[in-house]
């Protein structure tokens, strides 16, 4: 079974991120993160990897019918090698002399075992997972299950007024905003970013928590997109805020529901709170419409963001 967080890899060298759980026909959704050659790993930006893969290997282009969008998607049998995140993790916790960035991963999950949290629950997802980490690399922890995510978010909560973990620092926040180059001020995304509480520093380290949730049952409407669009609406309901994608049930005319397929957004707004959303119309069926924010990993002109209580 693949899952999002998982990365695989082809013949050639090309790693991709799993998006999405499961299969359509036959291509696991992902997108490419990587390339392994003589000199090395390198990463791609969202322009190289679509670039790359347009000149050179567009077999791993795919139009999605279901999403109505043209993804990276590689065919099953393609795939050489399938990193699961719990698998390596527990392999890098068995280890005695390990890289500076696994040995404080090792001691982020014994924070969280002294705490209470399960380490069967957690995998290790990003350049930790396929090895191509570095001295500056961050750490990208997986925790699977809501109720384990919600604990391990709780638990970094009491670290950091413990000062066993640090928060970060202006320094940090200005690093992750550029890389996320999302379409809110410096300001507003460090507003929201805060509240949910799934970023800390270990040893000056920067790492993320993110939901592996368990019931990702596909969709079976097929929606199609309308246009852009930009709505205010009051959050009915964010208990599915944290998954992949995220989901929060909207109050308007126009659509009951936001769909985030970027980390950008996810867990943004609380039920109750008034948000204004940028994103595509998409309809399917008679009734009511989705919006949807992440139509590419930037989601450039794309957001989700808290205007009111």
């Amino acid at each position: 079974m693949f899952a999002a967080k998982d990365f695989i890899e082809t013949r050639e060298g090309l790693v991709f991120a799993v998006v999405e759980q499961g299969t359509e026909q036959g291509r696991v959704l992902c997108f490419l993160r990587y390339v392994v050659n003589q000199d090395g790993w390198r990463k791609c930006s969202t322009e190289q990897a679509n670039r790359l893969l347009r000149q050179s290997f567009p077999e791993y282009l795919f139009y999605s019918q279901r999403k109505d969008a043209h993804l990276h998607a590689l065919p099953v049998q393609c795939i050489t090698r399938h990193y699961r995140p719990r698998e390596v993790l527990q392999e890098i916790l068995r280890q005695r002399e390990c890289h500076p960035v696994q040995r404080d991963l090792q001691e982020l999950c014994q924070l969280y075992r002294n705490s209470g949290l399960d380490l069967e629950h957690l995998g290790v997802t990003g350049s930790l997972l396929v090895g191509a980490h570095n001295d500056r690399s961050d750490i990208d922890l997986v925790v699977y299950g809501r109720g384990n995510f919600f604990q391990a978010r709780t638990i970094t909560r009491r670290l950091l007024q413990s000062n066993r973990l640090q928060p970060l620092t202006d320094h940090h926040w200005q690093q992750s905003f550029q890389r996320r180059a999302c379409s809110l001020t410096f300001q507003e995304y460090v507003w929201h970013e805060t509240r949910k509480v799934n970023k800390a520093l270990v040893n000056g380290r920067k790492f993320d928590l993110s939901l592996g949730a368990e019931n990702t049952a596909e969709q079976s409407i097929q929606y199609r997109k309308q246009g852009k669009v930009t709505l205010q609406a009051q959050v009915t309901d964010a208990s599915l805020g944290y998954d992949y994608p995220a989901v929060f049930r909207i109050d308007h005319i126009l659509a009951n529901v936001c769909v985030c397929y970027t980390a950008t957004y996810t867990g943004q707004a609380i039920d109750g709170e008034r948000v204004e959303i940028a994103g595509f119309l998409e309809r399917g069926g008679n009734g009511p419409g989705r919006v949807v924010v992440g139509s590419s990993r930037e989601a450039g002109g794309e957001y989700i963001k808290v205007i009111d209580g």
